[in-house]
């Protein structure tokens, strides 16, 4: 089981190397140009996806491995508040879509995380976002998801184990943060 779990990883990353560079460095670029034109990055996602959410908001707006400037990054899975009262006086499946309503203009980013690519309340969200005008960059595990409909640029994994998913999307969003950084960094 060991062994074939690490394969799995192992091939998830080797078609991310061979096949994915371009893809990752355009996530960069939308979000290097979103910040230089003063909007703001938000990040929804449940389970995992909920904290892969809030680690990247936290490099966005702290730091990742360099010194530089905050940049705005809020991650929708954090308010508690929040999180109780919209699935209480509307439903789960607006939780995040809500949220954007508030907060998102145009110019502004949402990153809508959702390793199956369905998730009602990420792919609701990604759809406000784009009646808003903002962009939206999906991340999900298999090609082909409502939330790849619905994004402007998707990236997925390719891999139908959330696990491994969840694990690539890490190492995505860290070479996205990186990127970004380095436009950034003082």
């Amino acid at each position: 089981m060991i062994k074939n779990y690490i394969s799995q990883h192992i091939e998830a990353v080797y078609h991310l190397a061979e096949n994915c560079s371009e893809e990752v460095q355009a996530i960069a670029d939308e979000i290097i140009n979103c910040f230089q034109s003063g909007g703001k990055l938000l990040i929804c996602g449940n389970g995992g996806s909920a904290a892969d959410a809030q680690h990247i908001a936290t490099e966005v707006v702290c730091r990742f491995t360099r010194n530089r400037m905050a940049l705005p990054a809020i991650a929708l899975t954090c308010d508690t508040s929040l999180l109780t009262a919209i699935p209480n006086d509307f439903g789960y499946d607006v939780v995040f879509e809500r949220q954007v309503e508030a907060l998102g203009n145009s110019g502004d980013i949402l990153l809508a995380i959702s390793t199956s690519g369905s998730s009602a309340s990420v792919v609701k969200a990604a759809a406000k976002a784009k009646e808003l005008h903002m962009k939206v960059i999906g991340m999900t595990g298999m090609p082909g998801s409502q939330l790849e409909c619905r994004s402007d640029i998707c990236f997925s994994s390719h891999v139908d184990v959330t696990s491994i998913t969840q694990e690539v999307h890490q190492l995505v969003y860290h070479m996205v943060c990186d990127l970004v950084e380095q436009e950034f960094a003082e």
